[in-house]
C-alpha cells in the first residue's frame, strides 16, 4: 500500500519531470515542505483543468500557465465516490489496486474520465519485523527529485453539500527490490506514460496499459525513525536516518 507521502522538494525543481508549465514563483510563495502527508489531508495533484475546477488550486498558480488543459491542484487524499453521503468512506480508499481497477464500481468511471497524477518526492512503507515490530522506510527516487504517481479522482457533492475533490493512489505488486519491505508499491509513471495517462483521448484500456511497477533501480528504500509513525509529526525528524 501507500499510506504516507513526502513533498519537501521546492516547486522550482518540479519541472524536471512534470507536465504543466507553471508560474513557479507564485507557487513557491504558497508552498511549504511536507514530511508526513497522511490520508484525508490535501495532496498536490496534476489534473485536467476543464474537469476539476472545484479542486482548490495552489495560489491560483495555474491559469494561463496550464499545459494542454492540465494544472496543479489540491485534492483530499482518499477517494469519495460521487454517490456517497459520507466523506469517511475515503479513509478506506486511499489506494486503488491495479488488479481490480476495471472491476470496482468506484474506479471504473474515474479510470475512464478522471485520471490524475500525484506529486511526491517519496513515500513511507513499514516492514514487518516480527509480531510486535515494524521498521519504517522512506522510499524515494534513487536520483532524487520528484516523481508522479498514477491516481484517480472524483468529485462529491452529497457528503457536505459542497463539491469536494478527492483522489486515490494506484498501487501494484512491488518490484523485486522493494518486495522485501512490502508486497505493494505505488505506480510511479515515466514522463511518456504520464503523457498518455493524462491525455483525454486515451481510452481506459490504453490508460490501464500504462500502469506498471517502477524498475528495480528507480527507487531506493532507506530506514527512518519511528518518529514518522505518528501522523501528527510533520518535521524533518521523520526522515532521521535516511
Amino acid at each position: 500500500m501507500c499510506g504516507r507521502l513526502t513533498l519537501k522538494t521546492a516547486p522550482d525543481q518540479w519541472a524536471q519531470l512534470l507536465l504543466p508549465a507553471l508560474d513557479f514563483e507564485r507557487l513557491s510563495h504558497a508552498w511549504q515542505p511536507r514530511y508526513n502527508i497522511a490520508p484525508t489531508q490535501n495532496i498536490v495533484v496534476i489534473a485536467n483543468r476543464a474537469d476539476s475546477d472545484t479542486g482548490a488550486e495552489i495560489e491560483n498558480a495555474a491559469g494561463e500557465a496550464c499545459h494542454h488543459g492540465l494544472h496543479y491542484a489540491l485534492f483530499r487524499w482518499g477517494l469519495v465516490p460521487s454517490w456517497s453521503t459520507d466523506l469517511s468512506i475515503g479513509n478506506r480508499m486511499i489506494n486503488a489496486r491495479y488488479e481490480t481497477l476495471r472491476e470496482k464500481k468506484s474506479f471504473i468511471g474515474p479510470l475512464r474520465q478522471r485520471r490524475c497524477l500525484i506529486v511526491a518526492d517519496g513515500y513511507y512503507e513499514w516492514q514487518l519485523l516480527d509480531a510486535k515490530r515494524k521498521q519504517p522506510h522512506w522510499i524515494s527516487p534513487t536520483a532524487g527529485g520528484v516523481m508522479q504517481l498514477a491516481g484517480l479522482w472524483e468529485r462529491n457533492t452529497r457528503a457536505t453539500g459542497q463539491p469536494v475533490s478527492t483522489c486515490t493512489i494506484i498501487t501494484t505488486a512491488a518490484n523485486a527490490r522493494l518486495s522485501a519491505i512490502h508486497n505493494r508499491m505505488p505506480v510511479v509513471m515515466t514522463s511518456a506514460a504520464a503523457e498518455r495517462w493524462m491525455d483525454p483521448a486515451c481510452d481506459s484500456d490504453e490508460a490501464y496499459a500504462q500502469l506498471a511497477p517502477a524498475p528495480d533501480g528507480f527507487l531506493i528504500p532507506r530506514e527512518v525513525s519511528s518518529h514518522v509513525n505518528n501522523p501528527r509529526h510533520e518535521d524533518e525528524q521523520c526522515l532521521a536516518g535516511a
